[in-house]
């Protein structure tokens, strides 16, 4: 019995995944639960279970296309007697366009007019810019730009109205083949061959250069020089991943929405630093788990969000949406890229309770193992740069927060304490927060608050 591997919905706003990896190939016998592909989407990176045991048969949809949920991407043999046959991309369905968005090749010698789906090229050869929203994928909209398509004028045939591959391909299809129908009868009509223009006189180029593509022309240096992809001496291209692709679009969207400004506080981690030193082997031979100093900067965040609920907030339209329950954010760095597990209800976890939450969410998004809604409904985040060495960060608020919290290094420091110099664990902290909803003064309290839990600290490890 053939069973058909669809595409899953990774969450509720999710209309369709990029499938990054087969982990089998046709022919190859799979279990039930095993591991099958892996895919990206807006909110996650994860790995596709196989529906039933048996042998794949029919891999439909390779490595690095983008594909509407339930759509069927391999078959599984459930008898396992099944050939198996190469890749094959899905047939692409028409696009679904307004009316008048790509016109028929004119039967009159004249060349056809411009398809209205087309839109005016700007100076950087981009499509004219507009206000509506368009549904689509990175990919689609690196489509449309490369052929000055507006998007807005298309109606997407996929999820939720959503623009696909398939869509854009449809109407380049339409423009190519609109081209050379309205090109033939003015060629038929020529008398005689016109001789092509001169070349252009060669501009000197720096040595060592290579060739660019496209050029502008630079009036006080008199020569033309590369408009785009300026390369010089040896280089490597690398294509930039879904992933990361995701997180450039994530960052600009949270830089043009939100004005970001920046607190930067300075707290005394001795104490901590003595409590951690003193319990940590106890701590992991007790409770099979490391005990790091994160869960105490999640508990002196939580007192700092109870105190000043205006950052455990956001912004809807002209409203401010206070949460009730505090979900913070972890940034996890990974080898190819970031994400942002939540801990949820954080203020309802006792130390022990969040290190343990913290690990398993941190070892899972290695292993490509989060589920959508673990990576959802965060109400402020916390990255934690330090780890690396570093000092401190301007980090960028993650949508639809208003506060993000940085942390950097903890080294030993001398300080002035009581008019004497002393060595202490000291830590900078750094608040980023959206100036629309958050003021400075509401900003430095909570970071007060935050210095003053853990230089003071007093809760019990469990």
């Amino acid at each position: 019995m053939a069973v058909d591997v669809v595409m899953p919905q990774m969450g509720e706003s999710i209309f369709e995944g990029t499938i990054t990896k087969w982990l089998k190939k046709p022919g190859d016998k799979v279990e039930r639960d095993e591991p099958l592909f892996e895919i990206s989407t807006d909110k996650v990176d994860a790995e596709i279970p196989s529906p039933s045991a048996g042998v794949l048969k029919e891999i439909k949809i390779p490595e690095g296309q983008t594909v509407p949920i339930q759509t069927v991407v391999a078959v599984i043999d459930g008898a396992g007697a099944a050939v198996a046959s190469a890749p094959a991309p899905a047939a692409a369905p028409p696009a679904a366009a307004k009316p008048g968005a790509t016109p028929a090749p004119s039967a009159a010698p004249t060349p056809a007019p411009a398809a209205a789906s087309t839109a005016v090229p700007q100076a950087d050869g981009a499509a004219a810019s507009t206000t509506e929203r368009v549904h689509s994928s990175p990919l689609v909209r690196r489509l449309a730009k490369e052929h000055s398509i507006d998007l807005t004028t298309l109606e997407g045939t996929g999820a939720g109205g959503r623009i696909t591959k398939e869509d854009i391909e449809a109407v380049i299809a339409g423009q190519s083949a609109a081209a050379p129908a309205a090109s033939a009868p003015a060629a038929s009509s020529l008398a005689r061959p016109t001789p092509p223009p001169p070349p252009p006189a060669p501009v000197a180029a720096a040595p060592g250069a290579p060739a660019a593509h496209g050029t502008q022309y630079i009036p006080a240096l008199q020569v033309a020089v590369p408009r785009e992809r300026i390369y010089f001496g040896n280089y490597e291209l690398q294509p930039l991943s879904v992933m990361r692709q995701k997180i450039a679009e994530h960052m600009v969207a949270s830089k043009h929405v939100s004005p970001h400004v920046y607190s930067v506080d300075e707290i005394d981690m001795s104490k901590v630093a003595a409590i951690r030193a003193k319990a940590k082997e106890e701590f992991e031979k007790r409770y099979e788990t490391k005990l790091t100093f994160m869960p105490f900067f999640v508990k002196a965040a939580v007192a700092g969000l109870r105190a000043y609920p205006t950052l455990n907030a956001s912004l809807d339209g002209t409203n401010v949406v206070l949460h009730k329950e505090i979900n913070v954010g972890i940034a996890v760095a990974l080898d190819w890229g970031l994400i942002v597990p939540v801990v949820k209800s954080a203020d309802e976890k006792n130390l022990l309770g969040i290190q343990r939450t913290l690990n398993d969410l941190a070892e899972r998004a290695r292993s490509k193992k989060l589920k959508p809604e673990e990576v959802q409904e965060g109400t402020f985040s916390i990255t934690n740069p330090g780890v690396f060495g570093g000092l401190f960060g301007l980090p960028v608020i993650s949508q639809p927060n208003v506060g993000i919290l940085g942390l950097g290094a903890i080294e030993k420091r001398p300080v002035v304490i009581n008019d004497s110099i002393a060595i202490r664990s000291m830590c900078y902290v750094t608040l980023s927060y959206d100036h629309r909803v958050v003021d400075g003064a509401v900003a430095h309290q909570f970071l007060h608050k935050v210095k003053e839990t853990l230089e003071n600290w007093s809760e019990p490890l469990v």
